[in-house]
């Protein structure tokens, strides 16, 4: 187990020393793969739906990730911000689409409440690092996260939110 820690912490530390890892199985441009799971309260909500005309950050995090809390504050800012602005090509604005990568659904919950996320797309299958997802969408840190347009279509990866300003800014009215 020690092992697996250490490994993982250097993968961290090596990402953050050498630039941006850069996730190869989704690519700008593409068309944003379907999500549909969970929320807290138990109701199946896809991204689909979310995104219809409407921008949408896709926002992978866990509570149990040290990076993802410390920077909900931040997500927090950014989301109040952004969301009521007026963009091109999405009539319904701007708003997160949270995939939490949880296994444990009251730890979730209770991270989503303490850290004030307050907007309103939160979803899991509580699959951790098995998470359909984290697969489709090829996940292998967190947070990360992917900014979709309202048509559906990828229009940036990130590993912080915050690094999608500038393609938001672009798209404002």
């Amino acid at each position: 187990m020690k092992k697996i820690i250490l490994l993982a912490l250097v993968a961290c530390l090596s990402v953050t020393a050498f630039g941006q890892y850069q996730n190869k199985k989704i690519e700008v441009g593409q068309q944003a793969p379907e999500l549909a799971y969970e929320s807290p309260d138990g109701k199946i909500i896809k991204l689909s739906k979310v995104n219809k005309k409407r921008i949408v950050l896709i926002d992978f995090w866990a509570s149990w990730c040290g990076p993802c809390r410390r920077a909900n504050p931040g997500m927090v800012k950014f989301y109040e911000e952004y969301k009521d602005k007026k963009y091109k090509g999405a009539k319904k604005g701007f708003t997160i689409f949270s995939v939490s990568l949880d296994k444990n659904k009251d730890k979730w919950v209770k991270a989503i409440e303490k850290d004030n996320l307050n907007w309103a797309w939160h979803v899991s299958d509580l699959g951790g690092w098995k998470s359909d997802g984290a697969k489709v969408y090829g996940v292998s840190f967190v947070p990360q996260c992917f900014l979709v347009d309202g048509n559906g279509t990828i229009i940036g990866k990130y590993n912080r939110a915050e690094d999608a300003k500038a393609d938001l800014d672009k798209l404002l009215k």
